[in-house]
This record gives C-alpha cells, structure tokens and sequence, in this order.
C-alpha cells in the first residue's frame, strides 16, 4: 500500500511489522512496484537512509540493507556525496514520454548468470557454484602469499606459454594417482578451467557443427558454444549417469565432433557416471569419431578412486580439463587442459592468440598451496564436510517434500524439485528480493524453459533463513 506524500518527496510506503514477511523484503517489494508503476520515475531522487528509517520507524540498518538490494538488483544506483537514485535504464522512453509498465520479463539464463556474480554480497547463496571462505585452505594460501614475497617472486613481465613448470610437474604427478600417466609436457595451465573449455572448443569446433553437452549442464559451457555458432544437442542426465539409448539415438542423428561432458560429481546433478558407461563412451567415441571433453573439475571432492574417461583411454579420443579454483579459492584463478601433445601445441597457441600467457604469480601461488604439507588433510577434511552437508540438505529437502535427482555422498550440488512449485525461476526472484540467491533449473538446461528443479549448493544450504523461505513459498503455493 502507497501513502501519498508531498509533491516534491516519494510517496511514503506502509510497512506492516506484524507480517511474517521481514521489513527489508516489505521495503524493497515497496519501492520496486513504485518504480514499476512510475509513481518513482528514472533520476528521482530516494530520502536518505536516515530520512526513510525515521519517516518509517524502521533501523537505519534495515533501510541500507533495502537500498543495497535494490542497487544489485538494478533499480537504483547509489551517486557519491548524493543519495540513492532511481536507476535509468535503456528502456525507459525518451524524457518526458509516457511509459507503460511492462510484465515480467522471461527468464533469461545469461542475464541471471551474470547477476551471480555481480551479487555475490547477497547473504544467502544456495545456488551459486563455490565454496564458503571458511571451507577454503585459507592458512595455506597465506602461507604460500608470504613464501612468494619473501623468496623476491619476480612480479614484472610475463609467464611461461604452457604455464609454470613446477606447477605442471605436481599436475602430472597428483594425476598419476588417478591412473592418469601423463608428463608434465602434456599440462597447460590456463585462466581456470572456463579458459580451458573456450580454448578445447575453439579447437575442435567450427560453426555449423554439432556438439553434445550433458543436460542439464553447465551454463557457461552453452553460452560459449552457442557464441561459436555451432549446434548444441543435450544428452540426458539420469541418476546413475547417462540415458546410453538416447545417447546412442542422438550420435546417429547428429554425427557430433565433440561431447563435453562431467562424468563425475556432475553440476547440477551431482550425479555419477558408472564404469561401464565410461568405457562405451570410449567405445562410441572410437565408433561414432568424436571427442570426448572430460571436465572433470570437482575430482579433489570425491574421496573415491573413480575410473575416468582419461584413466580409461589414457587421453586416446580424450581431451581431460581439470582446475584448483574449486577447492582453492575462486579468485585464484588456475585450470589446466591435458591432452595428446599435438593437440595441446595447438591449443598453446591459441592461448597466446587470445590472451598471451596466464598468471605466472597465481600459479606459484598454486603450486605453493597444492605442496604444502597440510594440503592432504585440508582435502580430506572438506571431503567429510561435504559428505556430512549433503546428508544435512537431502534430510531438510525431504522433510518439506521436495524430490532429490540424485543422492551424493560427495560433492558440492543436490539437484531437487518440489510439486508445488512448477517455476523455479519465478521462485528465485521471490528469493534474490529476500537475500537468497537460489540456482533456477532453467540456467541448467540445453533449451531453457519453466521448470521446478533447482540446483542448491550444500554448503551454502545450512541456513534456517533458507528454510524458512523455502517453507513460507511451499505454504502459499499450496493455499493460492
């Protein structure tokens, strides 16, 4: 409900502290139909922080938090030494012209995407793709900052095309653990494993041709395919792996030059590929003359020693991409692509091409974390937090009657559904206006549209705030 107010000031907004829903989500709701409605039009000018909280007996502190939101979101921008405005947007109407509210736009996957990122200060994020500060092996990575400036690490010019050495040389070695036997010559270091990806299917692919990507899938992976202009083709994800039959149905069809593809802990199912599956993989691929793209990037949060695709074809028709940001830190920035040694000089030049060598610092930095001595324990130790966590969610999901995919004793993801909501990304919405970044099933899926499955990340799935949310929308869906 609005109140008018003085010509020159914002209409004033009634909250209601006696609803279930919190001050902040009542003054963002508040403030964003105003906008919409144009009753706030582009330019005009919010009270102060202070002014709003006093006019309506609310906390400075829930008033920032409102104004913060609605800045993420894109309705506001703040302006230094000025006050919060309403946002102009590209497709206000010229000054002066009238405008006509419009509906909710569709669900766009990219536009969603990028506002994961840009709103990382949301404070619940169930549906985003890293780990919390506080599972990362924060002590090693000091450690590591402090031996690289002490030791006088040259910090001018640039690294090494294939990456450093020795950082490629602990590669090798950590995958011959997994029956991976590689040399050190056969590991490029990239800008995290997105780079490694971008660089495999500028190889490989050409506009025109077709590909197959697990769906649901990796969104960024799609974008990037779909901006080199060739054919995406989703291959179905089950609970035990992948739907061979219609795999089989799609590689007649299509005739694809590539599949990328998680065969393990796979986002957003988090589900497994099972060993006969992986060797008719290699079996179709020898077959059907394609490449499999193994991303295998989640393979430090599984305590099992799994076969791979690699392990199995020892790089044969096998090009495996693996990376250290996961379980790192996000910010560092550390992927590597392993592969048949004229097929890596290629994909080398093509780095140089396109953006001239990675970090030679954020790779000893790596290299300083991934050889120190608590790096083992560390690994085992967010292993069994995980296992524990995913145990946690799967019993809360159940409880309120949500369907799991799939039952991961590892890993990062619980891919979920509940019959009552038929439009995760409507839901996420609800959600981003309360302080909840969720992952909607659309993000995730080869052709976008409305469905109930949600990816949540278990790590950030712990909070009652989450639950709480959860269980007020199940209720009013059920009561609608």
């Amino acid at each position: 409900m609005v109140q008018a107010g003085l010509p020159e000031t914002p209409p004033m907004l009634i909250l209601r502290p006696e609803q279930p829903t919190p001050l902040v989500s009542q003054i963002v709701e508040g403030l964003r139909g105003l906008i919409g409605s144009q009753k706030l039009k582009a330019d005009s000018k919010l009270p102060s922080i202070r002014a709003f909280a006093a006019a309506h007996g609310v906390s400075v502190f829930t008033v920032v938090e409102a104004y913060d939101r609605l800045v993420a979101q894109g309705l506001l921008v703040s302006r230094a030494n000025a006050g919060f405005f309403v946002k102009r947007r590209m497709e206000d109407s010229a000054a002066g012209a009238a405008s006509v509210p419009r509906p909710d736009p569709r669900f766009d996957a990219r536009w969603y995407l990028q506002q994961i990122f840009e709103n990382r200060n949301l404070p619940l994020k169930p549906g985003c793709g890293w780990l919390p500060h506080d599972w990362l092996f924060e002590d090693g990575m000091r450690r590591s900052l402090r031996h690289l400036a002490s030791e006088g690490a040259d910090i001018g010019g640039y690294g090494l095309p294939f990456g450093h050495m020795a950082l490629r040389m602990a590669t090798a070695e950590a995958l011959s653990e997994q029956q991976i036997v590689v040399e050190a010559a056969q590991v490029l270091l990239t800008q995290g494993s997105s780079q490694a990806l971008d660089l495999v299917a500028r190889r490989l692919l050409k506009p025109g041709d077709s590909v197959l990507v697990d769906d649901p899938g990796y969104p960024n992976l799609m974008f990037m395919l779909r901006f080199l202009g060739v054919e995406i083709v989703g291959v179905p994800r089950i609970p035990t792996g992948y739907d061979m039959p219609a795999l089989e149905a799609l590689l007649a069809a299509h005739r694809p030059k590539a599949f990328f593809t998680q065969p393990r802990l796979q986002s957003p199912t988090c589900s497994m590929a099972s060993l006969p599956q992986l060797v008719q993989l290699l079996q179709l691929a020898q077959t059907h003359d394609f490449t499999l793209v193994e991303n295998d990037i989640y393979a430090e949060m599984d305590a099992s020693m799994r076969p791979s695709l690699a392990s199995l074809g020892q790089l044969r028709r096998v090009v495996y991409v693996g990376s250290y940001s996961k379980t790192i830190s996000p910010n560092i920035r550390v992927g590597y692509v392993v592969a048949q040694p004229e097929l890596l000089e290629e994909l080398a030049q093509l780095k140089m091409i396109s953006g001239l060598t990675s970090s030679d610092i954020t790779e000893r930095l790596a290299f300083g974390i991934v050889t120190d001595g608590r790096w083992r324990k560390h690994l085992k130790a967010l292993r069994e937090r995980l296992a524990q966590a995913q145990g946690s969610v799967a019993r809360r999901l159940d409880g309120l009657g949500f369907e799991l995919f799939h039952e991961a004793a590892a890993g990062m993801y619980l891919w979920a559904r509940h019959p009552d909501i038929a439009d995760s990304a409507e839901l996420s919405r609800r959600a981003a206006a309360e302080g909840i970044m969720l992952g909607p099933g659309q993000l995730f899926l080869v052709n976008p549209h409305p469905t109930g499955w949600l990816r949540f990340n278990v790590a950030f799935s712990e909070d009652e705030r989450l639950w709480r949310f959860l269980e007020r929308s199940i209720e009013e869906r059920r009561h609608d």
